[in-house]
């Protein structure tokens, strides 16, 4: 048997590569946050670690990591230390099927800049996003205190409720799409339109319901201080603490990503094989504006946050089931006709 050792190295450095990535971007999410916090609000914002603040998320890693590690005597251990593990490890494995880019050629080896390319990936993120919960219910319930189980009950039920609508929503996608492979949605936008074009209420439904799902505010509700003091996480110090954020800020990046992908051509920009360019340059400017769309993205997050209340719980619920799933049923009923309209004329 013949071992491709080019194929597992250039996996090894991919995965390698998206993960520090991935873990780069949330670090600097919470700079952004509150930069953009600042502005709105008229303030300064971090500006004393570094130039503009610039090493203040590593201020903060830095405390976290050498906080106090405080483990509640009447908790279950293994289950308060199996929750935030599970938060990250789901959050950092929605990105395998993410297509970072087209195909770089180096010393005549095609290097795909994506790590899985499964004609499923769209069933595979809804698979490991809905591990997701498990983590923030593990967290409530082993902390053993009555405020952090009743915002894991709060935020299991807002995800279970929203993931079925953002579900709905891409149905319509799918049927105008006929694929469940996320590269080939980027592909098929790439010669032809963005999807945000024919499928305008799908991606604000999705878009909806990725704040939900993120835990943004103003879906916050399992992060309700003032009624919660803090959530799920309120036992949790030092680095279990770090990775529930840190999992939330790559969450809002994967989904960024996702949306940008399958809504705004991904890793497509106009006319990038109109311009003459070498391959490998056109691949590399593919990857440069699907961050710019994320970075765009993650910037819409963060003012959505500084600027909307938060919902009360039964007004969080009723736009889910009375609003969003309706909404998504009939865009799907709707695409559906004009699919099979367009099929038999």
């Amino acid at each position: 048997m013949n071992i491709d050792w080019f194929f597992i190295l250039e996996k090894i450095v991919l995965i390698s590569g998206v993960l520090v990535i991935s873990l780069v971007v949330a670090m600097y999410s919470t700079w952004g946050e509150r930069k953009v916090a600042s502005i709105i609000q008229d303030r300064i914002g971090p500006n004393r670690a570094g130039f503009m603040g610039l090493l203040q998320p590593l201020a903060d890693g830095g405390k976290l990591f050498f906080k106090e590690e405080i483990i509640p005597g009447s908790s279950n251990r293994f289950l308060f230390i199996l929750g935030p593990s599970l938060a990250m490890i789901v959050a950092c494995m929605t990105s395998a099927v993410i297509p970072w880019g087209d195909t770089l050629t180096i010393a005549g080896h095609s290097i795909s800049l994506q790590i899985a390319d499964i004609n499923i990936g769209i069933l595979y993120i809804f698979g490991v996003v809905s591990l997701g919960v498990y983590g923030i219910m593990l967290g409530g319930w082993a902390s053993n205190n009555k405020y952090s189980l009743l915002a894991s009950v709060r935020a299991a039920s807002q995800i279970i409720s929203y993931e079925l609508a953002m579900g709905l929503s891409l149905i319509a996608l799918l049927m105008m799409t006929g694929t469940l492979s996320i590269k080939e949605i980027v592909e098929q936008q790439r010669h032809g339109g963005w999807n945000v074009l024919y499928q305008p209420l799908g991606f604000v439904i999705f878009l909806v319901c990725s704040f939900a799902e993120c835990n943004r505010t103003p879906f916050d509700l399992s992060e309700a201080e003032s009624e919660l003091n803090g959530g799920y996480h309120l036992e949790y110090s030092s680095m279990k603490l770090g990775f529930y954020l840190f999992a939330e800020y790559i969450n809002m990046f994967i989904s960024s990503a996702l949306m940008s992908s399958l809504y705004f051509g991904g890793y497509s920009f106009p006319f990038m094989d109109s311009l003459g360019l070498a391959p490998n340059l056109v691949t590399i400017l593919g990857t440069a504006a699907l961050f710019i769309k994320i970075i765009c993205f993650l910037f819409f997050f963060m003012w959505v946050r500084w600027t909307i209340p938060r919902f009360r719980y039964d007004q969080l619920m009723r736009l889910g089931w009375n609003y969003m799933i309706p909404l998504a049923l009939a865009n799907m009923l709707v695409t559906g006709a004009i699919v099979l309209y367009r099929s038999t004329h």
